[in-house]
């Protein structure tokens, strides 16, 4: 089990970032970030926030791993009754934790977000967001609600969209009908001799600037990793994605944003739309000025 509490004496002037980097070779710098913004770090028991603050030789660094000492998160809730919870997830926070980071994830602060205010209440993934993607992420209030929906995913969800920036101009509308496999490094591509999981992705281009693409993106199959796949292997990759070959980054993110879900509530059985407007960051990306 993880010590809530771990000391180290810095050796060299730098940043808090990199003396953490330094001796926390286990932890990226995108959850040692996370750490220092969520008040988890003191340098001589002062807490600091600023990954570029300056620490010296000899300065004693105390990263917590208390639960109390997170502070109240700012959930953007875009749903919820006695059953379900939506909200807008950033890009660069975890739905779950993995084996980097345990602490600080969207799993973490919903559930500390309800527990607030029914003690011992538990919440449940419904479905997950890679960590790069931003936009609406759905739990559920009980395990049984929570396997009833992933039994039913495709039945019971109607409309699952995303606003994608690509890299380069593209034109029109399309509809991509691929079958994915993995390799041992877990890239994921389409298989030409169509063996592999099934999956369709629809577009629709709304705007070009400045050589992007703003797209709506909607799909028929839920596959990990298939829209950037699909556009990817177009030939215009989603801006800010390295793993599938772009080459540009201009907002230091993935320009993917899950913008509307849309499903039969499982208990009420109404439709339930959920929508989500384009972040802040992508669009200037693609707004003239």
């Amino acid at each position: 089990m993880m010590n809530k509490y771990q000391d180290y004496i810095s050796n060299i002037e730098t940043t808090l970032l990199d003396s953490i980097a330094s001796f926390k070779k286990d932890l990226s710098k995108k959850t040692i970030k996370n750490y220092i913004k969520n008040e988890m770090v003191t340098v001589n028991k002062k807490t600091i926030t600023n990954s570029s603050y300056i620490v010296h030789t000899n300065d004693l660094i105390t990263i917590s791993y208390n639960k109390k000492r997170i502070k109240e998160y700012n959930l953007d809730i875009l749903y919820e009754d006695d059953y379900l919870i939506a909200i807008n997830k950033p890009s660069g926070l975890l739905s779950i934790s993995n084996d980097k980071e345990k602490i600080v994830t969207a799993y973490r602060m919903v559930s500390d977000y309800v527990k607030r205010n029914t003690k011992n209440k538990y919440i449940f993934v419904v479905h997950r967001l890679d960590e790069d993607t931003s936009g609406i992420l759905l739990f559920s209030k009980d395990k049984n609600i929570r396997d009833k929906m992933q039994d039913n995913w495709n039945t019971i969800t109607k409309k699952r969209g995303y606003l994608a920036i690509c890299d380069g101009i593209l034109k029109g509308s399309k509809t991509i009908h691929t079958y994915l496999n993995e390799d041992h490094n877990g890239f994921i591509y389409s298989d030409k001799h169509n063996n592999g999981k099934e999956a369709i992705t629809n577009y629709k281009v709304i705007k070009n600037y400045n050589n992007y693409s703003l797209l709506q993106v909607f799909i028929d199959t839920g596959r990990r990793n298939q829209i950037r796949v699909h556009l990817s292997e177009l030939g215009y990759p989603i801006a800010g994605d390295k793993k599938y070959r772009c080459k540009t980054n201009p907002i230091k993110r993935l320009c993917l944003h899950a913008n509307i879900l849309e499903f039969i509530h499982p208990v009420t059985k109404k439709l339930i739309h959920l929508e989500s407007s384009i972040p802040d960051d992508m669009k200037k990306l693609i707004k003239k000025d």
